[in-house]
């Protein structure tokens, strides 16, 4: 197994190190996978010469282990991790979460919120001004700007300001911390280091550069919803490494300067990066706490793409990893698959071979390689471009490839295809591979919605797409004597979904003969188009209002709506509907979503004393006539035959 990087004192020593050049610090537990940002940057660094000491998890409320490795040469690097501290902590209810993923035994409470300001004041109160703090992961890279904050329910500054630290990287980091180090080993001060690409830092607006997009202020944001939309369109405008400006957006008496994107990796830089020496699994300190649950679904999965042309308007991508599609090559990708086999614990199975959307391999389009992605616009939604070229070829001999290894019996995808790109792709080659080799009984796919002002909020394809993709899907897999299924991500509560909506949805899951078993209520994250919606209520790119669920009544009646068969939501949804003017969906019709009484029924029972009986109301469900015994049949008919429980 390869070595772990040090994570005590003692580690560094033995490994001829008394000053380590950086420490980083993380709020996840160390894991040493190319699926965590901590590993990748590390790896990167000490392939460079570099000596990096970890520090997981750190106690916050003492100054303890932020001793433990001293004085760094160079600098410490903070994160928060590989999601956002406060998602970590809470549901979409803005409830606690009782467990952790990212940490060993799946325990909460083992970082703080806002990890990386708490982190980084700790640092400034123990080390003082004149060490260099660089921040970076999702976590920094989302809140880079003045952005809304759901859990405050207000806007908050840039990140850098309430951390203190000295420079922030955003996307992914491996050119830019390169850089940084280099010049940080030649003995330029970090204040001087302002032309890194992929970075923000303060500077005072006297010293503000020229030729930049400027965002409305702090302030301006703080106070008028109008100046906040504008300030999210120009910095997804400029999210692009070709065309991309530098961004300013004052804070005070202080100015934030984002540099143009990091240029992605070539090819062969990608595959060097996923070639360093990865231990491929969790410290060996978390044994006797059951290990570190995040690993499991990625052990014996592989990464062979970046980035994200589908730009949805609810996720993160677009903004941290960008819209250009980067990737491996085939003989990093099988290299890396023939290392997995030889692991002990290999099973015959390679989990996934994906990234932020499995079936991307190329560009959308030619031209983008040259003037980059169209400013504004969106390659697959709500209808695809005229230019988009959809090929599967290259990603299906990769699989192909894959699938002939010795010792490998399975290939499965399971990070995500991107369906509307699979319909565009007048080959279907791909999609009866799909079904034939690469589903582990269910695929997962994300339709999200079935209203189309709902999608066109979301910058998803209307359902027509979806329904198209899901009758082929199942004609082929009838086709193949294959019992598998399709398991549709569904969003409650998004910006522009009305209850109207919402029951539009319910009786599309009826028809269909879905019942999802679990459904995401919209989460405000921040820096996304979506969250923007949210928080002023207008679109950024049209600045026409936008109907937003707001209030916990609303969203519990969208999310009872979706799970409309559970007779623990018969009340919500009934109330729902009756003011809505759905009577019509109450009743024993097969369209009908509840039936036409409350689930509940009367029952006797003797008085203590051996008195009269009484009658009370049991909330035990039970079945009301033959009319609904046919109907529940019906039903689950239909869900077998969609398989989507």
């Amino acid at each position: 197994m390869e070595q772990f990087l040090p994570v005590t004192p003692e580690e560094l020593i033995s490994a001829g190190v008394t000053q380590p050049d950086f420490v980083y610090i993380t709020g996840d537990a160390y894991v040493d996978h190319p699926s965590f940002g901590v590993a990748i940057i590390s790896r990167v660094l000490a392939a460079q010469g570099y000596s990096v000491a970890i520090l997981p998890q750190p106690n916050w409320r003492s100054e303890t282990d932020f001793l433990r490795f001293g004085r760094p040469r160079l600098g410490f690097l903070v994160t928060a991790g590989n999601i956002d501290s406060m998602v970590a902590h809470y549901t979409a209810a803005k409830k606690r979460r009782s467990d952790d993923a990212y940490s060993a035994g799946n325990k909460a409470g083992k970082r703080p919120d806002r990890a990386v300001i708490v982190y980084c004041q700790m640092l400034r109160k123990i080390y003082g001004k004149d060490i260099p703090i660089l921040i970076g992961g999702l976590e920094a890279s989302l809140r880079r700007f003045a952005h809304y904050d759901y859990w405050d329910d207000a806007v908050r500054p840039s990140i850098l300001v309430e951390s203190d630290a000295d420079l922030l990287m955003f996307g992914m980091g491996e050119r830019s911390i390169s850089q940084i180090a280099a010049m940080l080993r030649d003995g330029v001060p970090v204040s001087e280091i302002r032309d890194v690409r992929g970075t923000c830092y303060l500077t005072a607006p006297s010293e503000t550069p020229y030729g930049c997009a400027e965002c409305p202020s702090y302030t301006q944001v703080c106070e008028k919803k109008e100046a906040y939309a504008k300030a999210c369109r120009i910095q997804y405008d400029q999210q692009d490494e070709v065309y991309g400006k530098r961004i300013i957006q004052r804070h005070g008496n202080q100015m934030l300067v984002q540099n143009p994107p990091a240029f992605s990796l070539t090819q062969e830089e990608m595959d060097a990066v996923y070639r360093l020496p990865y231990a491929r699994t969790y410290h060996p300190m978390y044994e006797s706490e059951g290990g570190v649950p995040a690993i499991q679904e990625v052990r014996f999965s592989i990464t062979h793409n970046r980035g994200c042309f589908g730009f949805c308007n609810f996720c993160s991508i677009a903004l941290h990893q960008g819209r250009k599609i980067t990737t491996r090559s085939e003989e990093s990708v099988l290299e890396e698959a023939k290392l997995l086999t030889t692991l002990p614990d290999f099973k015959g199975y390679l989990h996934d071979v994906g990234g932020p959307t499995a079936n991307f391999r190329h560009p959308s389009c030619d031209k983008q390689l040259q003037s980059g992605l169209c400013k504004g616009r969106k390659c697959l939604a709500s209808t695809p471009c005229k230019n988009l070229h959809a090929d599967h070829t290259e990603y299906l001999r990769l699989l192909q490839k894959l699938r002939a290894l010795p010792k490998v019996k399975r290939v499965f995808i399971r990070s995500g295809i991107r369906y509307d790109y699979l319909m565009c792709d007048k080959n279907d080659q791909f999609f009866r591979e799909l079904v034939r080799h690469h589903v582990s009984g269910q695929l997962k796919v994300a339709p999200e919605h079935c209203a189309s002002d709902v999608l066109d909020a979301m910058g998803k394809p209307h359902i027509e797409t979806y329904r198209k993709f899901q009758k082929r899907f199942y004609e082929l897999t009838k086709s193949m004597n294959l019992e598998q299924y399709l398991v549709p991500y569904l969003m409650s509560s998004h910006p522009g979904s009305t209850l109207r909506d919402a029951i539009a949805l319910a009786c599309f899951l009826k028809e269909e003969g879905i019942r999802p078993e679990q459904v995401q209520d919209f989460y405000p994250t921040p820096g996304t188009i979506s969250t923007c919606m949210f928080y002023t209520g207008l679109n950024p790119y049209t600045m026409e209002p936008v109907y937003v669920p707001r209030t916990a009544k609303e969203k519990a009646e969208q999310r009872a709506l979706l799970q409309y068969f559970k007779p623990e939501n018969d009340a919500v949804i009934r109330a729902a509907l009756m003011r809505a003017g759905r009577r019509d969906l109450i009743g024993s019709d097969p369209h009908c979503l509840i039936p036409a009484e409350p689930p509940t029924v009367i029952r006797r029972a003797k008085s203590p004393k051996g008195g009269k009986s009484s009658c009370r109301k049991s909330q035990k469900t039970v079945g009301t006539s033959s009319a609904a015994t046919k109907k529940q049949n019906a039903d689950k008919q239909a869900k077998k035959k969609k398989g989507l429980s």
